[in-house]
């Protein structure tokens, strides 16, 4: 199976990237990214997409995918304000799901959004967010879509503000004493989501996807830990 990924360097994208390479399934995985990958067992499989300009991404798309991860995704403070980090969590990802959705290989597409993703909501995030999941959901050219919602997406993180440091160092302790009630409802393992978004994807391409789901598909905590954890096989 060939895949895509965009947002590889990131948070939860760096594990899908990991995950994917431990895959027997998967043979070959094309990543975007704007420097070289820190991949500490470079894989034969892997075949990296370097290119520092964004904005030309769409056009690198690669042919013969069948299936496309996108993890991308910034902050406003990284992005240097609202309108950059639009420019990434939006513009970006429409522009590069409607490249997959047009080429004539990729059946798949598996978004990572956010628990609050709401095209209405007076917050900024979640209205990029589900903006964002509209609008796959709306696109012609794919059989399926699938949109992760996790919680707070709990691990160490390089970059991490204030707020959010302190909330998944809670999300760490309180999994320390029971993962299952004190912690997986607001909040999910990078990794346990990495696991789900891999898994999924490699369903509906093989057609196992649950009766009774139609072609847009969005999974919550619930399911995400079910899926990444809870039935999650090596």
């Amino acid at each position: 199976m060939n895949v895509a990924l965009v947002g590889s360097t990131g948070f939860v994208g760096s594990h899908i990237l990991t995950t994917l390479l431990s895959q027997p399934s998967i043979s070959a995985i094309h990543a975007y990214s704007r420097k070289p990958l820190d991949v500490s067992d470079p894989s034969s499989k892997l075949h990296p997409i370097p290119e520092p300009d964004s904005s030309k991404w769409p056009s690198l798309y690669p042919t013969n995918t069948t299936l496309f991860f996108s993890a991308l995704g910034t902050t406003r403070l990284a992005a240097g304000g609202l309108a950059n980090q639009r420019k990434i969590d939006v513009d970006l990802n429409l522009s590069l799901a409607r490249a997959a959705a047009a080429s004539s290989s990729t059946s798949t597409y598996v978004l990572i959004s956010s628990s609050g993703a709401n095209a209405s909501s007076m917050v900024a995030y979640s209205r990029m967010k589900g903006e964002t999941d509209d609008a796959v959901s709306e696109m012609e050219g794919f059989a399926h879509v699938v949109i992760l919602r996790p919680g707070l997406i709990a691990g160490n993180r390089k970059e991490s503000r204030p707020a959010e440091m302190m909330a998944r160092k809670v999300a760490a302790g309180l999994g320390r004493i029971h993962t299952g009630w004190l912690k997986d409802g607001w909040a999910q393992d990078a990794e346990v989501i990495a696991r789900a978004a891999v898994r999924v994807g490699e369903m509906c391409v093989r057609g196992e996807k649950p009766e009774g789901v139609g072609k847009v598909w969005v999974l919550g905590g619930a399911d995400i830990v079910r899926l990444g954890r809870t039935e999650w096989r090596e």
